[in-house]
Order: C-alpha cells, then sequence, then structure tokens
C-alpha cells in the first residue's frame, strides 16, 4: 500500500505560509515602513508561523538590559510592551544577549532550568529566542512563546532564525536613512546659521555705513548755496543712488535671511511676505508662540518660493496662505488660483525646499491639476528637541 501523501502536503503548506509572511515583512521593509510597522508584523507572523501563542521583540539598551518593543498575542503575560528584562537576571531572552546564540527552555527540562522566573509563573510552557545581529553586535532578540507544549524546538529555531534576518535589515535600513536625515539637518542648521550671520553683518555694518552716508550727503546738500544748482543736483543723486543700494542690499539681506524671521517669529514673517508679494494674498495663520529656528526657516521660504511661483509662473490672481500649529505639528498650506502643472521634478525650486522638509522629519505633498491652480501643503514637528 503506498504511503499517504498527506505529510508532505501539510509540509509543503507549512512551508508556502512561511514563505507568504517573510514576503509580507520583506515588503514592509523594501517600501521603509516606519520600524514600529516593521516591528509589529514581524511578530505577528512569527507568532503565527510557528503557531505561538504570543510573540515578543526585546531590544538591548545602553544599560543592558532588554526592552519589549513589540508584542503579538499572550495579553495575559507580564512580558508586555515598554517591560525590561535584567542581563543580570536569569531567562531566556537574557541568555540570548549573552550568548548570541539562538536558545529554548522549557517549564521542565530547558538548559539550567533558565526560562525565567516571570514567565513560569505567567504559566509559559516554552520559550524559543533567536539574536537580531547589527553590525555583528546583538541589537535584540526575537522570542516566540507556548502556553502549551510547543513544537520540535530546532524546526522553531531555525524559522525564528529566518525572521530575525529581515529585522536586522529592516533595523540596518531604517538608521541608515535616520543617519542621512540626521546628516542633512546638521548641514541645513549650519547653513542656517551662517545665513543668519551673514544678514546682521550686513544688517550691522554694511547697510549702517550706507545709511550713514546718504545721511552726510543730505547734509552736504543742505549746506550748498542756491547759486550753486549743479551740485546739489549731483549730490541729490548720488544721495538716490545710495538710497538705491540701500534698498538693493536690504532685499539680498532678506533673501539671504530675512531678519524678520530671526526677531519676530514665522507669523509675521509670513504677512510680510504677503504684504510684499506680486499677487495679492489672504493669509490666515494661527501660531501663538516660537517655533524652532529650523521649522521657522523651512516654512518661511516654502511660502517665499510658492509664491515666487505664483507670480512668474502660475498666472495666479490670488494666493491663500494658512498655517497653524497644533499638536505640536505646524501645518501650511500655500495655494493659487493659476494655471496648475507645476511638477518639482522639472527644475523648480522647490525640490531643494521638500528635501529640506524632509531632513526635518515633515512631509510635502504638492497637488497642481492644470487649470485647477496649486496647492503645496506641508507639515512639519515642532518638537524636535
Amino acid at each position: 500500500m503506498a504511503p499517504s501523501p498527506r505529510p508532505d502536503r501539510d509540509h509543503l503548506a507549512q512551508l508556502l505560509r512561511e514563505q507568504e509572511a517573510l514576503r509580507r515583512v520583506a515588503t514592509l521593509v523594501a517600501h521603509g515602513e516606519p520600524t514600529e510597522t516593521v516591528f509589529a508584523a514581524v511578530v505577528e507572523e512569527t507568532g503565527k508561523v510557528l503557531g505561538a501563542d504570543a510573540a515578543r521583540m526585546l531590544r538591548r539598551e545602553p544599560d543592558d538590559t532588554c526592552l519589549v518593543i513589540a508584542a503579538w498575542g499572550g495579553t495575559q503575560l507580564r512580558l508586555q510592551v515598554g517591560a525590561k528584562a535584567s542581563t543580570n537576571t536569569r531567562n531566556i531572552a537574557t541568555t540570548v544577549v549573552r550568548t548570541g546564540k539562538t536558545t529554548w527552555s522549557d517549564a521542565v527540562s530547558g538548559p539550567d532550568h533558565a526560562l525565567g522566573q516571570i514567565a513560569l509563573e505567567d504559566g509559559v510552557q516554552l520559550g524559543v529566542a533567536a539574536p537580531i545581529f547589527i553590525e555583528g553586535r546583538v541589537w535584540g532578540v526575537m522570542l516566540a512563546i507556548w502556553m502549551h507544549a510547543g513544537p520540535h524546538r530546532a524546526e522553531s529555531e531555525a524559522r525564528l532564525a529566518q525572521f530575525t534576518d529581515l529585522v536586522a535589515a529592516a533595523v540596518s535600513n531604517t538608521q541608515a536613512r535616520e543617519d542621512l536625515a540626521a546628516s542633512r539637518a546638521r548641514l541645513m542648521t549650519a547653513s542656517d546659521q551662517t545665513r543668519r550671520r551673514i544678514e546682521r553683518d550686513l544688517h550691522d555694518g554694511t547697510q549702517q555705513r550706507l545709511v550713514s552716508l546718504a545721511l552726510d550727503v543730505r547734509s552736504l546738500q543742505a549746506e550748498v548755496p542756491d547759486e550753486l544748482p549743479d551740485l546739489q543736483q549731483q549730490l541729490s543723486e548720488i544721495a538716490e543712488g545710495l538710497a538705491g543700494a540701500l534698498d538693493d542690499l536690504r532685499e539680498i539681506a532678506r533673501g539671504i535671511h530675512p531678519a524678520i524671521l530671526s526677531e519676530g517669529g514665522l507669523s509675521p514673517a509670513l504677512n510680510a511676505l504677503a504684504r510684499r508679494s506680486a499677487v495679492p494674498v489672504e493669509i490666515d495663520v494661527h501660531i501663538l508662540a516660537r517655533l524652532p529656528a529650523a521649522i521657522e526657516v523651512a516654512a518661511y521660504y516654502l511660502a517665499a518660493e510658492v509664491l515666487t511661483n505664483a507670480a512668474k509662473h502660475a498666472e495666479a490672481s490670488a494666493v491663500r496662505i494658512e498655517a497653524a500649529q497644533a499638536d505640536n505639528r505646524l501645518t501650511i498650506s500655500i495655494s493659487d488660483n493659476g494655471v496648475g502643472g507645476a511638477d518639482a521634478d522639472r527644475g523648480s525650486g522647490l525640490i531643494g525646499l521638500i528635501d529640506r522638509i524632509e531632513a526635518l522629519g515633515g512631509r510635502i505633498t504638492i497637488t497642481s491639476r492644470p487649470g485647477h491652480g496649486t496647492q503645496v501643503c506641508a507639515e512639519l514637528p515642532t518638537d524636535t528637541g
């Protein structure tokens, strides 16, 4: 009598489930989803694939404790998100941290009976834990938990290791993105500080010198006798030239870094932009307190760039600026009634501003259907520390 193919079919079905679970997690990693989303998916998929009652992800902390950062199942357990385990206490997770090896323990005969006192008190019967390695160091632990007699531990250890590899990839990708964003933010901060210093130097030095020279020329002009009209005219032209140069210098300084932004904050700076705009601007700003300097600068230059585009390219006759601060977020929206069809990828000055906003942890959306105007919306965190 031929053997039943049932075990092979069951094994194949299990493999397919594992591959589907790994694919779902890998997709989240590839799409750059937030780590908390990836971690939550990993512990859920791990628990389901292994047939466990619960799964936990723990991160090794600088003080050498292990912090639970993701949990699935086992709501009755004390090992929930936010709980910590000391590596000085014998339990399965800290054993993995110390040894860097996948291990298991049950309530009866595990290695050195190392399941852990709290786990035993909570009724855990079996635990399998695997290390998560980042750059050759144990970054954390993946833990699967059974409240009853579990499956063959060797199979569970191998399956668990597959998921820890994906966690390592997710953490590494996220760390790389965070490092890049931090580097960009540092560069922008240094650039902004330089711009502010140049603006102050221009204001306190060159601008004041031009003002003084203009006053001296006007004083000389007042002392010229009426019988020397040509000299009066020449001095008047010099004074007017100095006034024009002063206006030009102020405009340059404002482009480098507007003094009103440093002195008064975002709300008066946006109002000043609206007053100078070549296109009529309706403005609605609700910002009651000063924001971090980098956030104010990003929002200001975003509004300035969109206003410039509205005047030069959009053929707009009206612009509306809205800005508000709430729940540690600044939202700013600039919309016009122009021709639409704006595309940041076609060499627009918005590209650099998009980079600036994203480096600060913000996000920006541009809606610009041809014939329906353009709306640029940005959201920035204001609790940047």
